[in-house]
């Protein structure tokens, strides 16, 4: 189907398809733990190529613990294991992804077994990584963009302010929620976005860039906000009732950057939308099935609709904290009476106040103000609730909180330690 003359073509429904087979009665918890690698003589964002480099570490952790490469051309870009990755993001950022869990304790307890071998590894190189939301001393213009090709195309075409900043220099955690049916996938949907702007500033950890404080508490959040508008975001305007097939014709609507056509990628850098290239077709290719998948990863909302709901608008932090966000979403999206809770506390705000506020945590955090009101109390409130959810469960996984209550108590956030 992929050149032009097939009298076979991509069908409206088969782009909802990956979304209503997402729903599963299962309610595990996904994670993605980015980190920045660090020269510890230094403090520079390690490089990828160099003899002491990244690359080297993961051919190291390969042979050790019997990790296979993933490769882009001949260049390695990550490891596989089973269900779990190593990955680099455009700037070296460590991505690790763990197989989703039903607990936060077999999350830790993973992500724990894969550091006792990666970290020895990377002092051996005289590299570590570090808990932040932005590369501390490097800036993008020293940050090599790591050897792959779709992330040389994303860097030509992004074309917000910071989006360099955001390739190059940010580090965060996503999460992954289960949903079992459209109606609970888009309930979860909207309330995980109401919740964004509280959530960031709880874990607001990026407020050292270019060795200098940026006036910031989340340099990484403001990053995103200037990446790129069209793909980045809100994919909401917080309605009530949205199906998948709201989000399907959002997706339909954005711009495309390029699709993979026998080994080589055609850029497209928003001449069309994927609505036209079905109607259409580009430069004598037809659009399939791997195309629409392309097109939907490469769209970066805060909150993304994929076969789970993905909540990507985290700093990276440390100290517990990192397992606090999880565990924070599990006791909130896996209980019927939290979710109820959640949605009364903050469907009273407009999407323009939402909106309004995402630019304000950036740099205020839990000091930023919605209705002339710093938002603090409200963040006290929604991880109250997670915690008497969890608190409910006999896997007593409300000690994850424990470390975020304790900063709210004395009204911080990671950024202010």
């Amino acid at each position: 189907m992929s050149q032009c003359g097939t009298k076979e073509r991509l069908e409206y429904n088969q782009l909802l398809e990956e979304f209503i087979l997402g729903c599963k009665q299962s309610r595990k918890i996904g994670m993605e733990y980015e980190r920045i690698p660090i020269v510890k003589l230094t403090g520079e964002t390690a490089p990828y190529g160099t003899e002491m480099g990244i690359c080297e570490v993961l051919r190291d952790m390969a042979k050790v613990d019997n990790w296979d490469y993933i490769l882009d051309d001949t260049n390695i870009i990550g490891l596989k294991k089973l269900h779990d990755t190593i990955t680099l993001e455009p700037g070296c950022q460590m991505e690790l992804s763990i197989e989703p869990q039903e607990s936060i304790k077999d999350i830790k307890k993973r992500i724990e077994e894969i550091d006792s071998i990666l970290l020895p590894i990377l002092e051996k190189y005289g590299i570590e990584l570090i808990n932040t939301g932005v590369s501390p001393k490097t800036t993008y213009k020293n940050i090599r963009l790591l050897p792959k090709k779709r992330y040389a195309v994303m860097a030509n075409y992004l074309w917000g302010i910071l989006s360099d900043v955001m390739m190059r220099e940010t580090a965060g955690i996503q999460v992954g929620i289960d949903y079992s049916s459209e109606e609970d996938a888009m309930r979860k949907f909207r309330i995980s976005n109401l919740m964004m702007p509280f959530m960031t500033a709880m874990f607001a950890n990026s407020k050292i860039r270019g060795g200098v404080d940026t006036g910031y508490k989340s340099f990484r959040a403001l990053a995103w906000l200037n990446t790129d508008n069209e793909r980045c975001g809100f994919a909401t305007k917080l309605k009530d009732g949205m199906t998948f097939k709201n989000y399907v014709d959002l997706l339909l609507e954005t711009p495309m950057i390029f699709i993979n056509r026998e080994n080589r990628t055609c850029e497209i850098n928003g001449r069309l939308t994927f609505k036209q290239f079905m109607d259409k077709g580009f430069e004598g290719f037809e659009p399939n099935i791997e195309d629409w998948k392309l097109h939907s990863n490469l769209f970066f909302p805060e909150v993304r609709l994929r076969n789970f709901i993905e909540i990507r608008n985290h700093d990276c932090v440390g100290n517990g904290l990192q397992y606090s966000i999880p565990a924070l979403y599990k006791g909130i999206m896996y209980n019927y009476s939290a979710l109820n809770e959640v949605d009364n506390l903050l469907s009273k705000y407009s999407y323009n106040e939402i909106n309004e506020l995402r630019y304000n945590v950036a740099r205020y955090a839990v000091d930023a103000k919605i209705r002339k009101q710093p938002i603090l109390d409200i963040c006290r409130e929604i991880v109250e609730i997670s915690y008497q959810a969890l608190k409910n469960e006999v896997e007593e996984e409300e000690n994850f909180l424990e470390p975020i209550m304790e900063l709210l108590k004395k009204r911080k956030v990671p950024a202010d330690l």
